[in-house]
């Protein structure tokens, strides 16, 4: 087996936000989407939850979810409003400015990105614990490798589309980055290791 390719991290400074929102969105700027979903079955209510969710989006209240503006978080916010009819509930599409309290939903917004990558830095500090188990118990395989190169791979796509969600910047994605940097770090070290162990397959 010859040597493996560590999986980079994307650049922070490579954002892919525009697949969310337009290139430089407006922080008093939202889409806000009222909807109504039958209260059963209650899969049809999670199923709207989990789109919200994907898309970056935040609750300012029950039912009411808000996103940055932008041409390509209209058409999301349009088809799953579309998806929603289809569930026999009933949803509104609003484009708005904040006159007032506009800081209080963009802080929600940014605290949901920051969530978001604690998650993955609580991910990263597992990720390093798995390998610290591997030199500990001495499993240098190809076998292990892989496994190891696999989880930083969803590591990385997760940290992808946060990255594409964050339009604002929070401040852990800083964090976020380095944590995933430091990761790729070990996994080389520890192919390394492999490859020593193990030979390079010829």
């Amino acid at each position: 087996m010859g040597d493996t390719e560590v999986p980079k991290v994307p650049a922070a400074s490579a954002s892919p936000a525009a697949a969310a929102t337009s290139a430089a969105p407006n922080p008093d700027q939202w889409l806000l989407l009222i909807y109504r979903v039958p209260s059963e079955p209650s899969r049809l209510r999670a199923a709207v939850w989990r789109r919200l969710k994907s898309l970056g989006a935040v609750y300012v209240q029950n039912s009411v979810a808000a996103l940055p503006s932008g041409d390509a978080a209209e058409r999301a916010l349009r088809r799953l409003r579309r998806e929603i009819l289809e569930m026999e509930g009933t949803a509104v599409l609003m484009s708005c400015s904040a006159l007032v309290g506009g800081q209080d939903v963009l802080a929600l917004f940014q605290a949901a990105r920051d969530s978001e990558y604690e998650e993955i830095l609580d991910k990263c500090v597992d990720f390093h614990a798995g390998l610290e188990k591997e030199y500990t118990a001495e499993h240098f395989t190809y076998g292990e490798l892989e496994e190891n190169e696999v989880e930083l791979v969803k590591l990385n796509n997760w940290y992808g589309k946060v990255l594409a969600r964050d339009v604002f910047g929070a401040s852990t994605r800083a964090s976020a980055h380095e944590a995933l940097e430091g990761c790729a770090q070990a996994l080389e070290a520890y192919a390394a290791r492999v490859y020593l162990e193990e030979g390079d397959g010829a």
